[in-house]
């Protein structure tokens, strides 16, 4: 009789100690989108854009920045469909920054154009970052010279509801054209200067901080023209869609024998009011006390001066808090 109970409490033992161990399982680890980690990790997610264009490398080195000043965050980048693409997965939870064009920023916020009854009231700034310059990008031997030449052409104008295909639209309107008056193919950067190089198409517009690489990939074998816009023409793109500016591509980019008037959104650098203020802040300051430490060529233009000029949406209150102490206000 001993025997069987001590057996039957051996058996209570191991069915309670089952028990107990399979309500502790679910504890390890912790949730994503800047939520502490098992470790007290807080996993930050980037969303940048093409390999080939200026967002990926630049959100691998912001990623690299964080990581080594803030020894709770664990950031890294991933390559995406760019602006468009990221204010949806930020929305979505998918991420925790992201690069966008202030254009589709406000677009976003507001559900404008490709939001259209979709306004994301969460989506809240950290801070600008550099000129995102239009480049309608051709060869020295299509003929083109400016934007009414386009017509008739094969011309790479980026994803339908993409920042590039906004700005291409934009364009042709203010010059008396819609995407009827060309053969308008839907490319990546890539594949747009690859189809320059074969001649598939004529000419692309590529919306992206100069250099890109992706033309520089081609200026290296082809001898390429950026198309000019004219003052009026420029004045007339501003007064109606104020967040462009005037622009200019420097005398030997891409080989460029002389400096090329264009016009420009900003880049900019976003997150959600779900994230914590605390982390927010700690974000803003790592990456704008350190941009001597961004091994890439716009390190130059980012600065926490400038950092909120044309931003255009509300801030978060982490980036606010940090601007604050550096004295630094929006217009």
């Amino acid at each position: 009789m001993k025997k069987k109970n001590w057996f039957l409490s051996m058996a209570m033992l191991l069915t309670l100690s089952m028990f107990l161990a399979a309500c502790g399982g679910g504890e390890a680890g912790g949730d994503e989108g800047g939520e502490e980690g098992g470790d007290g990790q807080q996993f930050v997610n980037i969303l940048t854009g093409g390999a080939q264009g200026t967002y990926y490398p630049l959100g691998g080195t912001f990623a690299q920045v964080l990581n080594d000043n803030l020894d709770n965050v664990d950031a890294n980048a991933t390559s995406t469909g760019a602006s468009v693409e990221n204010m949806k997965k930020l929305r979505d939870g998918d991420g925790e920054i992201a690069f966008t064009q202030t254009d589709i920023a406000s677009y976003a916020a507001n559900g404008e154009l490709m939001f259209e009854g979709e306004a994301m009231d969460s989506i809240k700034a950290i801070g600008t970052l550099y000129p995102e310059t239009i480049q309608i990008v051709t060869t020295k031997d299509s003929g083109i010279e400016n934007v009414e030449d386009l017509k008739g052409k094969t011309v790479s104008v980026g994803a339908p509801g993409s920042g590039t295909y906004a700005n291409a639209e934009n364009i042709l309107e203010i010059h008396g054209m819609t995407m009827d008056d060309i053969s308008a193919e839907n490319l990546d950067f890539g594949d747009s200067t690859s189809g320059i190089q074969d001649g598939q198409i004529d000419a692309a517009f590529i919306t992206s901080g100069t250099p890109t690489g992706a033309v520089e990939g081609l200026s290296a074998t082809t001898d390429i023209n950026i198309v000019k816009f004219s003052d009026d023409k420029i004045s007339e793109l501003i007064e109606k869609y104020p967040y462009y500016a005037e622009d200019e591509i420097k005398e030997g980019t891409y080989g460029l024998e002389s400096a090329v008037k264009t016009v420009a959104v900003q880049a900019m650098l976003v997150t959600t009011d779900d994230m914590s203020e605390d982390l927010v802040y700690e974000m803003t300051k790592a990456i704008f006390e350190n941009t001597d430490k961004i091994s890439h060529s716009k390190g130059e233009f980012i600065t926490a001066d400038s950092a909120l000029e044309g931003v255009g949406i509300d801030l978060h209150p982490g980036a606010k808090k940090y601007f604050d102490e550096k004295g630094v206000s929006a217009e």
